[in-house]
């Protein structure tokens, strides 16, 4: 350690102090350019006078010292630093020049740095503190905590230990000069101790890296997120619908969810999620019983459960009948479970095994005002065993205060989850739930279509400027280059052109206002529909031109479209927006003039597999419909599932493709159609 102090106001003091009463069972050398004695150990005077062997060093020196105290690790053979020292990007211009050297020595020594700006790492199992944090430390645990925060640490750390659970990992990745969340995440994952990783994020790295590489692990370990930083304040100017829906925090639901992560509001609800995950079995499905021995706390468990996508389990007749056979008559036997007041806790723990054995019971959650009759521990002592011994999920919602402390101690002692009210407990064991239907699902490979024209593509976005939008007869060549069908649409100049034009697509017409200053058609009457001679033809060219110039002034026309009527169908909006850390987001929805006021749209992050395109569309009321409502017949799910995911091949094929949209895209009971496409570069 170097920088290590002999003054206790110091935070050199706080790390030395750490690394030894953390019980490291490894050499722990102090280096101080003073010499002296420090915790009864002698201190080098500089760390070329350390013995070997040396795997990591700990930096806490004034930041304009860290580059040469960094270079003298290298020199030495030290490959793992943790720069715990501030005053770096944080602190202004001299501070980013200060990290940009530091990293430079980093990487020519092959050195892997965590900081600056951190506050270390703390491993319970190994164990190791390197931290400068008061104790006492948090209690060995399976839950690892890595944080873009210090500050955060600390008091989790403290908070903790009055909940009841423990840590295997506690990492503070401060400015993340090298070492990110992303290569904390994979080597905590491969950690024995961990069953169960957490983050606190204020952005990553690498968005793409960080998807990938979160999958894997998720496949092996749950990941729990509180992301922070959700306002609209950065969201940019859109013009398409698309763009325009996409807040700021969007792309980041959308890639915890490809990822397969929870993502928490709180940091409360973070370790909620997180200790059960670490404790508890899985359901087998979404049926959950709820045992209680007052009422209202039932229906409000009732509520939440169903609140949460869970459903109230039909017990089993055999069950019932037990039931009856062991609580008073005036109890509910009806799913919440009411015991009544008066259930003791040999009732209690009956009621929870007829439960568990239920084959249509997936989970309980459990309820336990203090009883009025019985201490509410000798209730808990009678649970435990059958709760740890059980294949499936219980989870205890522990009403109260000062009258359950005993009880709350117990269950945490015992690695029961249980929460102060029924509404934490219903979301915890939703998480459980997800989680056990994440791992159901078989990963599917993202779907890549072998019949699209690249080339043809490319040529077609090469000459556009940044920030114009691709004329629709290019937008149009582009969506045939990738398979997708799209109504043909062409330009005319003049009233002769039009009447040629319409002539040769065939009646009725549909009339569309040509000009790069308009982004929305209809809102200037842009649009003129049903168009079915060359006599109206002419005539609707004109009248289209004068409403444009009467509505936007301003605006450069160019002519006018004419595209070929489409007969009736379904309408949706299906679209992409190139986001700057994840890469291509696609959107699906309500399509027309009225998504950006119905906003019912779904996102997700290209590229889509089969599952992920069909999960995007059924979050949407205008995706559930496509499968007939009322006097709209059934349409092609299935072609809207593959625009969809040759939409977003292409999307991540050309990241010069800021925004694109196609709305409406028009569904038939066989095939889909793009009736309208913009195109931004």
């Amino acid at each position: 350690m170097i920088g290590a102090s002999t003054h206790p106001e110091k935070l050199g003091y706080g790390v030395a102090r750490n690394l030894i009463q953390s019980g490291y069972r490894g050499a722990v050398c102090f280096v101080n350019p003073k010499g002296g004695y420090l915790f009864t150990r002698f201190m080098y005077k500089s760390v070329a006078e350390v013995p070997d062997p040396v795997d990591l060093a700990v930096l806490i020196v004034p930041a304009p010292a860290a580059a040469e105290s960094l270079r003298l690790c290298g020199e030495r053979g030290i490959h793992a630093v943790i720069l715990i020292s501030s005053g770096f990007r944080e602190a202004g211009a001299t501070g980013v020049a200060l990290e940009t050297k530091v990293l430079q020595i980093a990487r020519q020594y092959g050195i892997r740095l965590l900081g600056p700006n951190c506050i270390g790492l703390l491993d319970t199992h190994l164990p190791l503190d390197t931290t400068f944090l008061p104790p006492p430390s948090p209690r060995p645990g399976e839950i690892a905590f890595i944080s873009h925060s210090g500050a955060i640490c600390a008091a989790i750390i403290d908070w903790s230990l009055r909940q009841g659970f423990g840590f295997s990992r506690l990492i503070s990745l401060g400015n993340q000069a090298d070492v990110n969340e992303t290569d904390m995440l994979i080597h905590t994952m491969l950690d024995e101790y961990t069953r169960v990783l957490t983050l606190y994020l204020e952005s990553v790295a690498d968005g793409q890296r960080f998807i990938d590489e979160t999958r894997r692990v998720n496949r092996q370990k749950p990941v729990v997120v509180l992301k922070v930083g959700r306002s609209a304040g950065g969201q940019r100017a859109a013009a398409s619908h698309t763009g325009a829906l996409t807040g700021v925090d969007t792309a980041y639901i959308a890639a915890f969810e490809k990822a397969g992560i929870f993502r928490a509001d709180s940091i409360e609800e973070m370790f909620d999620w997180a200790r059960a995950l670490a404790w508890s079995p899985l359901p087998r499905g979404r049926r959950m019983a709820v045992l209680t021995n007052a009422g209202g706390p039932g229906v409000i468990a009732a509520d939440s459960l169903e609140n949460e996508g869970l459903q109230l389990a039909d017990l089993s007749p055999e069950t019932c009948a037990a039931l009856t056979a062991l609580l008073p008559s005036a109890a509910s036997l009806h799913n919440p479970i009411d015991m009544l007041a008066s259930a003791s806790s040999i009732q209690y723990a009956s009621c929870l095994r007829l439960l568990l054995d239920d084959p249509c019971v997936d989970g309980v959650l459990l309820i336990l005002p203090p009883p009025p009759m019985y201490p509410a521990v000798s209730v808990a002592e009678a649970l435990i065993p059958i709760i740890r011994n059980a294949s499936k999920p219980v989870v205890v919602a522990l009403m109260g205060s000062t009258q359950i402390d005993m009880a709350a101690e117990r269950f945490q002692a015992a690695h029961v989850p249980e929460y102060r009210f029924p509404e934490r407990a219903a979301a915890v064991l939703a998480r459980l739930t997800e989680r056990a239907e994440f791992l159901s699902r078989p990963e599917q490979p993202a779907q890549v279509f072998m019949d699209i024209d690249a080339d043809k593509a490319r040529s077609l976005l090469t000459e556009d400027p940044i920030g114009s939008w691709l004329a629709p007869e290019a937008a149009e060549g582009l969506l045939r280059a990738y398979g997708i069908p799209v109504a043909s649409i062409k330009l005319a100049h003049n009233t002769g052109e039009a009447i040629e034009i319409s002539q040769e697509l065939g009646y009725p017409i549909a009339l569309k206002i040509a000009s790069h200053d308009i982004s929305h058609k209809s809102d200037v009457g842009g649009i003129l529909l049903g168009i079915d001679s060359p006599e109206s033809a002419a005539e609707g060219f004109r009248t289209i031109q004068d409403q444009v110039r009467k509505a936007k002034p301003e605006a450069d026309i160019e002519g006018v479209y004419i595209q070929r009527m489409i007969p009736q169908g379904q309408d949706v909006i299906v679209g992409a927006v190139h986001d700057l850390k994840f890469g291509a987001l696609m959107m699906f929805g309500s399509g027309g003039v009225e998504v950006e006021g119905l906003k019912d749209v779904a996102f997700a992050l290209a590229p889509l597999a089969i599952d992920e395109a069909e999960r995007l569309i059924l979050k949407t009321w205008a995706g559930r419909k496509l499968t007939g409502f009322r006097n709209n017949p059934p349409v092609d799910l299935e072609a809207v599932k593959e625009t969809l995911q040759r939409l977003a091949q292409l999307a991540s094929d050309f990241p010069k493709i800021s925004e694109i949209e196609i709305n409406p895209l028009r569904v038939f009971e066989k095939g889909a159609v793009a009736l309208d496409v913009r195109v931004k570069i």
